[in-house]
């Protein structure tokens, strides 16, 4: 694969592992999902799960990888909402739990201009 792919495989890469892990360790993220969301925990851990692995599969393929990545922007969006919640849950931990939570907030910026990014960039790797 050409060099110009590197950030689409790097954004699939990415989706994958964060995709695998709701579903290998799901605790973690069952305990951000805000109390207003419908439902249990656990069901949207797992949707978001499937979400993750769908986008990154989309991502991967050349012919879906433009719409697998403005679906991946619109999810690191729409997850925002649970980084929020546990910022304001861990406020009370030491220090070092704080500023992971905490420093997840702004992380979602570049994480969505990574994905528009990749879809921004045809198969060719020109824009």
């Amino acid at each position: 694969m050409p060099s110009s792919t590197r950030p689409a495989r790097a954004l699939a890469a990415f989706l994958a592992t964060a995709g695998t892990t709701h579903f290998l360790a799901p605790e973690p993220y069952d305990a951000i999902i805000p109390a207003w969301v419908p439902g249990k925990p656990r069901t949207w851990t797992h949707l978001s799960g499937v979400a993750e692995l769908a986008c990154a599969a989309a991502v991967a393929c050349p012919r879906t990888r433009r719409a697998g990545a403005l679906a991946s922007a619109a999810l690191f969006a729409a997850v925002f909402p649970g980084n929020v919640q546990m910022a304001y849950d861990w406020r009370h931990r030491p220090l070092p739990q704080r500023a992971a939570a905490y420093g997840r907030l702004p992380l979602q910026a570049p994480l969505i201009a990574w994905a528009l990014a990749v879809a921004r960039k045809d198969v060719s790797g020109r824009r």
